[in-house]
This record gives structure tokens, C-alpha cells and sequence, in this order.
């Protein structure tokens, strides 16, 4: 039997490993038929001597290809093409085609992008330890608890009582993949329970609840939150509702907190009205003006009125965005529904990526990790706020908290939120208008944005805040020039 001629078979420098470009080689020549089916390849001393690279490569080559269905090994023959290739494989083309190739639609988190952590003060290598550390358990290969990893959820039970005063046991906390997920559940889960009456969220508010109300067609009303007031409490007290939608800590995106005299209001009626609470329980790690309040859960349980709560945290402010891990934590008897609905859309959750955040927890790191975010998030906070009073002066208000990682401002000129954003962008800044929180169309005497300071170098700040005080005057002295004509 004649050998596979191999003369044609060149490494020179390519961008990737020997092993990686002579496997694509030997599987190309395979696919595209030059090298048939029952052919024999060179013994590997023979392969290394004429492309002169080490056998080593030649052999960890062959066996890959051998793995993967390409080759076939006799003992004392040697290496011969497969009669059958890969399925998967045929007609696969031998280089890219253009027409083929995706679009990257990942999110700008760039500088003011609202929402994002600052990843550069993340401890990765201690993250990575404990992902690699768990990344070989052969028990965490198959499938998981639809709930989440137990040690996680022991993990998080001790972490939400001690620092948000949260009143439960394990077995009520559910591991979502984020707050998004969370919020899918509860709302799907208090709505097959409910009586066809409408869920109340706050307005302007969190995007991603209004998606899902509309996606799954869920009756729904809005409550207004401003500067000046806050949440319109009186508003949901007055109402029948079949529950409502909270981020009490640190409102988004306006920025405020509702108070102890307020929760109480809120609690007592979803009490007497048999009305649902999701609290979501966003920024809390981070308050910079007071000590944060605790959670509203935790304030219904001391009353024994936490049969109506439902409280919802994630990891992506805390630790980074990518985690995607997220917790709910339901009252018992509602955590069969939750899930039922869990297991439909998704199933369970990545188990090495829990049993990593658990060990996090459980060694300190993360306590240690937002006590350091804290002080880097309150530093850079009082550095935006003095940068905007500086280059501003009274044109804008600070009108948020000192809290969590954005900053809001308003403004009365009629300069518009929209092409002020999207100026910014064409200078690399992200400026989110306020309209993009707002699910319908409403009319303002007042222009607003929103500042995501989190990923923002601190560095950076002083010149980015003075860029936006440039593009903004330009625009004010340019709707005067134009209402002068």
C-alpha cells in the first residue's frame, strides 16, 4: 500500500500552534477527498523527519485526529484515513466564508455605561483558583439541583442574614441565572396564583421588567417615582393590585430609597390586600450618605408578614456582569411554582460556577470584595459629583442617592437627552437618556441622563465629565443660535 504523499504540507508561521495548523491541514485534505478513505499516513518518525518538528506534535496530532473520527489506529500498522468521517464534518468548508461569519452585538460597557461593575479591582486570580479547583469534580458533570448547588444556597442563607437581615432558610433560596431571571419567575409564578388584577411597577424604571411583562402579556400599571418624592407610595396603597415591583434601596434610576415609614405602609398593605412584594434589592451593598436599611423581607418577617415577599438579589453589581448567577429567595409554599417555571425556561444552573461563588462566600472574599468596591465606588461618586457641580454649576442637578454606581442628573434647558447621548457616544462616552426607562411616552419640563461611574477609571472622570460639559454647551448655544434665526 502506497504512503499519503505529505509534500505539500507546509508550517510556516500562521498565528496559531504547529499541532493546531497541521491537524487543520491533514482534516482539510481528508474532507475536500485528497487523502481517500483506507489511505496510509506516514509513521510518525517519518511525518517529524520531513516537516522537521518534534514527534511529539506528530503524535499528539494523530491521536487527535484519531479522537475525533478523521484517523484510525491498527497496532503494528500505523495510521490510516477513516472509511467513515464525522458527519458533523462533511463539506465543512476549508476556510471562512464571509457570508458566514456573525455579528458582535455585545453591549458597550464602556466609560459611563450604567449598570456595570469596575472589573480591573476584581481578585481574578483568586476566582480562577476556585473555578479550577471545582472545574474537576466529576460529581458537578451531570445534572444539578434545579434549586441550586446546596452549598451555594447554605452559602448565601448565611451572607443575606447577616448583612441584608434576611429571614429564611436554604431551602427558599432559588439560583437564577441573574436578577433578570428572577424577576421572569416571580412575576410568572405571582401570576398564575393571582386574580386576573394587574402587577404595579415603578415608572421611570428597570427596562427589563416591563420586557417581561410584555413579552408574556401581564397586565400591568405604573407608579410614578420622582426627584422630589420619591416613590408614590400613597399611589399603591390606594390600589388593588395583585403585587408590585421595588428596588427600595437604591430606585433605578432615580436614585432615591424608600424609607422605614414607607415599607411599613407598603408591607401592611400587601398584607390586608393579600397583594405580592417583589423587592428587588438592587445596590444595596453600595450606600455612601446613610447605612443602608434593611431588607423589606426581613423588616415583613419580624411582623410575620413575609408570606407575601419576595426578595431578589445578583452577583453581577458585587463581583462582575459575566457571572450571570442571581438568587430569589420565596416563601415555601411558593417554591414549587418557581420551580416549574425555572426548569421551563432554562433549567438548572451551571454547577462549577456555583460551587466556586459558594467557596468565595464561605472564605470572605466576597465581604472583603465590596467592603474594598465601597470605598472605590463612594471615592469615585463624590468625584463625579464634585466634577459636575464644577463644570455645570446650577445648569444641572444631581438629583440620586449616594448610592450604588450611577449618577442622575436633570436639567430644564431645552437641550434634548437624546442627541446629547448620542453625541457623547460619538466621543466614546455613554450617556443613557432617561426616556429609555420610561415604557411609554411621557411628556417632561426636564432633560435627564444617567452616569455609570462604575467602570469608569477613576483616572478618567475629570476629563470625561469636562467632555460632556463641552458637548452640552454646544448644544445649548446651537438651539439658541437657532431660535436667534
Amino acid at each position: 500500500m502506497n504512503v499519503i504523499d505529505i509534500s505539500d504540507i507546509s508550517l510556516a508561521k500562521s498565528g496559531v500552534t504547529l499541532q493546531h495548523n497541521l491537524f487543520s491541514q491533514i482534516r482539510s485534505r481528508i474532507l475536500n477527498g485528497r487523502w481517500v478513505s483506507g489511505a496510509k499516513l506516514p509513521s510518525t518518525r517519518t511525518m517529524a523527519n520531513q516537516l522537521k518538528v518534534s514527534r511529539n506534535t506528530i503524535i499528539q496530532t494523530y491521536d487527535q485526529l484519531v479522537a475525533e473520527g478523521y484517523l484510525v489506529s491498527k497496532p503494528h500498522s500505523g495510521f490510516f484515513v477513516s472509511l467513515t468521517l464525522p458527519d458533523q464534518y462533511l463539506n465543512a468548508p476549508e476556510g471562512k466564508n464571509e457570508s458566514a461569519l456573525g455579528v458582535d452585538n455585545t453591549p458597550n460597557s464602556g466609560l459611563f455605561a450604567p449598570g456595570v461593575a469596575e472589573f480591573a479591582l476584581f481578585p481574578t486570580a483568586q476566582w480562577n483558583r476556585l473555578l479550577q479547583r471545582h472545574s474537576t469534580r466529576i460529581s458537578l458533570l451531570g445534572n444539578q439541583d434545579l434549586q441550586g448547588h446546596l452549598p451555594l444556597r447554605e452559602a448565601l442563607h448565611r451572607y443575606l442574614t447577616s448583612s441584608r437581615s434576611v429571614v429564611c432558610n436554604p431551602n427558599q433560596i432559588i439560583i437564577t441565572s441573574g436578577a433578570q431571571q428572577s424577576i421572569a419567575i416571580a412575576l410568572l409564578a405571582i401570576n398564575s396564583l393571582g386574580n386576573n388584577e394587574k402587577l404595579l411597577v415603578e415608572f421611570p424604571g428597570y427596562r427589563q421588567v416591563v420586557k417581561v411583562l410584555d413579552t408574556f402579556n401581564l397586565d400591568y400599571g405604573l407608579v410614578d417615582v420622582t426627584a422630589e418624592r420619591g416613590l408614590n407610595t400613597e399611589y399603591i396603597i390606594n390600589q388593588k393590585a395583585l403585587g408590585v415591583y421595588l428596588t427600595p434601596s437604591n430606585q433605578y434610576p432615580m436614585g432615591s430609597s424608600i424609607q422605614t415609614e414607607q415599607r411599613l405602609q407598603l408591607i401592611n398593605w400587601a398584607q390586608e390586600n393579600k397583594s405580592w412584594i417583589i423587592e428587588d434589592d438592587y445596590d444595596s451593598e453600595f450606600q455612601f450618605d446613610s447605612r443602608p436599611l434593611r431588607s423589606m423581607q426581613g423588616l415583613a418577617a419580624e411582623s410575620g408578614n413575609a408570606n407575601h415577599m419576595v426578595y431578589i438579589g445578583s452577583m453581577s453589581k458585587v463581583m462582575f456582569n459575566a457571572l450571570r448567577i442571581g438568587y430569589m429567595v420565596v416563601p415555601e409554599d411558593l417554591v414549587k411554582v418557581c420551580l416549574e417555571i425555572k426548569d421551563a425556561l432554562s433549567g438548572d444552573t451551571p454547577s462549577h460556577t456555583q460551587a466556586a461563588l459558594a467557596e468565595f462566600i464561605d472564605e470572605g472574599m466576597l465581604v472583603r470584595h465590596i467592603r474594598k468596591m465601597r470605598r472605590r465606588y463612594e471615592q469615585k461618586y463624590h468625584l463625579m459629583k464634585q466634577c459636575i457641580t464644577e463644570r455645570f454649576g446650577s445648569e444641572w442637578q444631581v438629583v440620586s442617592q449616594g448610592a450604588g454606581l450611577h449618577i442622575t442628573v436633570q436639567w430644564q434647558s431645552d437641550v434634548d437627552e437624546h442627541q446629547f447621548s448620542e453625541l457623547a457616544l460619538s466621543h466614546n462616552i455613554v450617556v443613557r437618556p432617561m426616556n429609555y426607562y420610561e415604557p411609554i411616552s411621557h411628556k417632561r419640563s426636564y432633560g435627564s441622563v444617567v452616569l455609570g461611574y462604575g467602570n469608569a477609571p477613576l483616572e478618567s472622570i475629570v476629563e470625561s465629565v469636562e467632555k460632556l460639559a463641552e458637548l452640552y454647551f454646544e448644544l445649548k448655544n446651537d438651539n439658541a443660535v437657532d431660535l436667534a434665526e
